[in-house]
């Protein structure tokens, strides 16, 4: 579904931050990436996404879209959402006068037009929406309010696990979505991702942190280190970081 190879970055004017990664993802299949502050996970991220502060230096990014395998970075962030690209960002973005359910309706309807579906009305979206909201505990009342304005940090990223749940995209970054939450929170995060998990979809986590990985088990975890994936292996590599921490592997790096 996902293929980088010898990927290179750095953000505009910049010291390159990303020194040539490769990675490929399946569908169905969950990886984590882990590393310190400043090894470019986040990075690793934004490029996915499109973000405009960051340029390519090297290397390429391949995405499956029905079937065929297209560049991912000749894609604008809008067409690479619309192919099923979705961003949950570590600092969710306060929308100021746009409300939940209205922001979703065109994100949703967006999608739809791109893959020549009908789009909905905002009668049927709603039931639609209050039903996703039950999937991560999210009171019906914050689809009228204003996109994360005055959420807690834990209502927030309940909030973008829905904006994914009703996107339904087939490849999930989730960029330190455990960050900022409490043990319920997490749960409830946690447990929303576990149930939009599904074979024709991939998620990729980034963390510094073992523990949302006590509740979504990876198949495959990363660690990055200096803008290099110096490590791969099972859910127990996570646990061998959080009990040695970093430092053993900076000799690999």
């Amino acid at each position: 579904m996902l293929r980088i190879k010898k990927l290179k970055a750095r953000v505009k004017d910049g010291p390159e931050i990303l020194h040539g990664i490769t990675l490929t993802v399946n569908a169905g299949e969950i990886h984590a990436i882990m590393g310190p502050n400043g090894s470019g996970k986040s990075t690793l991220a934004r490029i996915l996404a499109g973000h405009p502060d960051y340029e390519v230096t090297g290397g390429d990014v391949h995405f499956q879209v029905n079937g065929e395998w297209q560049d991912l970075l000749g894609m604008e962030p809008h067409e690479r959402a619309k192919a099923g690209v979705f961003l949950a960002f570590q600092y969710p973005v306060d929308v100021a006068g746009v409300s939940n359910v209205t922001f979703l309706l065109a994100a949703y309807n967006a999608i739809r037009r791109a893959r020549k579906e009908p789009e909905a009305d905002a009668f049927e979206f709603r039931e639609l929406l209050v039903e996703k909201a039950a999937l991560i505990d999210l009171d019906p009342s914050y689809l009228d309010r204003a996109v994360n304005l005055d959420f807690s940090g834990g209502e927030k990223k309940r909030n973008e696990i829905l904006q994914m749940a009703v996107l339904e995209p087939t490849l999930a970054v989730l960029d330190e979505t455990d960050s900022g939450l409490d043990v319920d929170s997490l749960r409830i995060v946690a447990e929303g991702v576990n149930r939009l998990h599904a074979a024709h979809r991939a998620v990729l986590m980034i963390t510094h942190y073992q523990r949302m990985l006590n509740y979504i088990t990876p198949q495959f975890v990363h660690i990055m280190m200096d803008g290099r994936l110096v490590r791969s292996g099972d859910a127990q590599l996570a646990h061998e970081v959080e009990n040695r921490g970093y430092d053993w592997l900076k000799e690999t790096a």
